[in-house]
Formats: C-alpha cells, sequence, structure tokens
C-alpha cells in the first residue's frame, strides 16, 4: 500500500465534482439480487467499499459488467448464498445482502461484518427486523438466515439503523403482504434505495418520512438508476474549503441535501451559495463561533436525518481548530469516533475530550505537519484536511480507510493545487 505525503499552509482554489452518494451505491448493489433482469446503476463512485461489494455480488453468482462513465450494469443469476468471508470483514455493508437473499433464496451465511473501527456498532436490529417478516437466524461463527417464506408484519425499529432499514425494506419488498416500518431511517441514500425499488416495480409509501408502507410483489424487474451525489462527501469539502481558507466550487450537490450541515457549520460562522446544483464556499469566511444566546458555548451534536451527520462530525472538529472562539462538538452515535482527536491535540489543537463522545474545541490554532494514520473513512479525510491546513510535511498512513469513501482523492484535490501525493509505504 501507499502513504499520503501532504505539504500543507497552500490556499487551494477550483471546482470539483461531488461524487455519487457512497452510501445510496451500496444498497442499491444489494438491491440488483432482487430481480433476475439486469439492472443498471448510474453515478456510481469509483471507490474501494464499491468495488468489494461488486466482489461479492459476483461471489453469489452474478455478473458485474463495466459500462464506463461511472455505470455499472449488474445481473444477479443466484448460485450461492454464502457472503465470502475476505470480503464481509473489509466492508460492514456486506450485510445488507441478507435481505435480499433471504427474500430470493430463503438463505444467507453471513460472517461477522467489517468495517470502519468506530466503536460498537449494534447488528440486533437487523435480526429484529428480518425475525419479524419470518426469518429465523443462527448464531455461531457466522450468522445464517433461513425463512420457508417472508411475510408482512408491523415492525417498530429499536433504533433509527439506516441499514437495517434498508435490509428490512429489500426483504418486505417480495415478502407477502404488507409491511409498516416505523422508526425507518430517512437519510437521503435511502430514499435512493426506495426510489430505486419503486423503479423495479415495488410499493412503496412514505419515502423520506420515517413510517414506511411496503405493499409486497411476487417479483420485481429490472431497472436503469441514477444514484444522488454523496452529500458527505460535499460537507468534506466545504470543511476543506473553510479550513484552508479557500474558494472550493462543488458541482452536482442538491441543495436540500446540505440543509441539516448548513445549520452546523453556520454555528463556525462558514456559509455557502448555491446556484442550481453547484454549491460555492468563498475564500473570505468569518470563521468566529457564533455563540448561543446570552454567550453560551454552542454545541455541534449529530443525529439520524434529519440531523447533523455522524460522518462529519470529524471534519467539523478538524475545522473547529481554525475558528476564533470555543465549541462543543458531542458525537452520540458511536463511542469510538473521537479518539482520532489525539492526533489533532499532537498537531497543536487546543482539545479537550471530555469522554468518548463529547470533545471542546478552541481556536484557531497553528497546526503543524505530523505523521498521521487514518483511524476510519471520515476520520481519515479529516486527516488530511488537517494536514492542507497545517503548517510543514504530514504523512498519512493506512490510507486504505480513506479510498474505501473517497473517490480518486490524490487527482481531484491536486487539481485545486494541493501539494499532496501517493508514495510507496
Amino acid at each position: 500500500m501507499y502513504q499520503y505525503v501532504i505539504e500543507g499552509g497552500v490556499p487551494l482554489k477550483g471546482t470539483i465534482i461531488a461524487s455519487g452518494n457512497k452510501n445510496a451505491a451500496l444498497p442499491c448493489i444489494a438491491a440488483a439480487l432482487l430481480t433476475d433482469e439486469p439492472v443498471i446503476l448510474r453515478n456510481i463512485p469509483e471507490i474501494e467499499d464499491v468495488f468489494v461489494m461488486f466482489n461479492v455480488f459476483r461471489a453469489l453468482g452474478g455478473a458485474v459488467e463495466d459500462l464506463g462513465k461511472h455505470s455499472w450494469r449488474l445481473s444477479s443469476g443466484i448460485k450461492n448464498s454464502a457472503i465470502p468471508p475476505e470480503s464481509a470483514e473489509k466492508i460492514r455493508a456486506s450485510i445488507l445482502f441478507a435481505g435480499p437473499l433471504l427474500a430470493r433464496v430463503h438463505r444467507v451465511v453471513m460472517p461477522p461484518p467489517g468495517g470502519d473501527v468506530i466503536g460498537r456498532r449494534r447488528l440486533d436490529t437487523h435480526f429484529l427486523a428480518l425475525t419479524e417478516l419470518g426469518a429465523q437466524v443462527e448464531t455461531a461463527d457466522n450468522f445464517v438466515f433461513t425463512a420457508k417464506k417472508l411475510v408482512g408484519a408491523d415492525i417498530f425499529l429499536d433504533e433509527t439503523s439506516v441499514t437495517a432499514t434498508e435490509n428490512a425494506v429489500m426483504a418486505a419488498a417480495l415478502a407477502e403482504g404488507d409491511t409498516i416500518l416505523s422508526n425507518a431511517a430517512s437519510e437521503p441514500h435511502v430514499q435512493d434505495l426506495c426510489n430505486m425499488l419503486v423503479m423495479m416495480g415495488a410499493r412503496i409509501e412514505g419515502i423520506g418520512s420515517n413510517r414506511l408502507v411496503i405493499h409486497g410483489c411476487k417479483r420485481l424487474g429490472g431497472c436503469d438508476y441514477t444514484i444522488g451525489a454523496d452529500y458527505m462527501e460535499a460537507g468534506s469539502f466545504i470543511g476543506l474549503a473553510a479550513a484552508t481558507r479557500s474558494e472550493i466550487c462543488i458541482e452536482g450537490v442538491r441543495p436540500e441535501d446540505m440543509r441539516p450541515a448548513k445549520t452546523a457549520f453556520g454555528k463556525l460562522g462558514i456559509t455557502w451559495e448555491h446556484e442550481g446544483r453547484t454549491l460555492c464556499v468563498p475564500k473570505k469566511l468569518s470563521l468566529k463561533v457564533n455563540h448561543d444566546l446570552g454567550g453560551m458555548i454552542p454545541k455541534i451534536d449529530d443525529a439520524p436525518w434529519p440531523g447533523f451527520p455522524p460522518d462529519l462530525t470529524s471534519i467539523v472538529t478538524v475545522v473547529a481548530t481554525q475558528v476564533e472562539g470555543t465549541v462543543l462538538i458531542h458525537e452520540k452515535m458511536f463511542e469510538s469516533r473521537m479518539f482520532f482527536v489525539d492526533m489533532l491535540i499532537g498537531m497543536g489543537g487546543r482539545i479537550v475530550l471530555c469522554d468518548p463522545h463529547r470533545a471542546v474545541v478552541s481556536g484557531p490554532t497553528r497546526l503543524r505537519g505530523a505523521e498521521l494514520r487514518s483511524p476510519d473513512v471520515r476520520a481519515g479525510m479529516a486527516m488530511v484536511i488537517a494536514a492542507l491546513c497545517a503548517e510543514g510535511k504530514s504523512v498519512i498512513s493506512n490510507v486504505y480507510q480513506i479510498e474505501r469513501g473517497y473517490e480518486h482523492l490524490v487527482e481531484r484535490l491536486s487539481s485545486l493545487g494541493a501539494k499532496i501525493k501517493a508514495v510507496d509505504d
């Protein structure tokens, strides 16, 4: 593998095109198993997580054809219902094949999924939803799901889990009868999956809300579906522009997807303009914490949609080191995600890690280049941003974690004027 070598302190400028939404692409790939007709997916990002999902799809008997221009044709042809362990351990999204395989062949063998190391990530909600639909689950070295048939049910999810919602919707689409899914996740990528299923012939009510009604069908057909833009990537580039005091435009972003991020970034004095689907961050920002009423220290905390996305807490933490004032960052959902701030402190950031979920950041501080390591996708990108606004050279290792979620990052950042290169580790 290789490392990123970054020379910081260089203002950036230019336009970048937002990639397709990673978190929409992964369930949509799994959903192609729900039909024996070809499915064409467009605007698919060229990232490691997508390629791992394609490998699983092939291992199950499917065919994957590159049509060029971020478009792929998938044909299911299921011949196997066991997820390869070497793929499962690389990516948490491998569990998304459970719902479609149960619906089509009534059995799936699932090794424990891997992915980001950001604390405990429960699978209980998946088990709850699928057993409510009629599946039986055996847990030993692997998870074995079986079902004679799936039958619609009235399900209340015990947490607003994105992937559990997606698994339940995919399984329910081919279940017998109607399914009511309450406390469902409603993120833009969940909406993308539901809209794709509707294009395949599924009948789903309440898309975009926390209550979905899925009317089961006997079969689904193929489709030609275009994934939406990755608003998490757009939020990362907004943070990059602010932290490096640069003027950057991002094309292809839906304004409605950025509203929760705009509220949170606004607490740090960061604004942007939208013209159509182009978002531009100006070079001259106040970069000053906007206090709550009475001069109180503001809090930026994450929540399920339409709250501030948890995947952007790492990004906003780095940005806060470059902003005048003090802010509390509260990551509610994952107990290990904030541990990366130790590296920021080593670079000169003034941060107090109160507990695994909360950090107080005071700025602005002049960061110094350092030897860094990417612990997960988003914290890895946060390290890239920190390195680009720091003085001197930084070296980031374990960049595989970053490239699981960011497409051709070195080339795209270089096009903005960043001094970044990949060198052999």
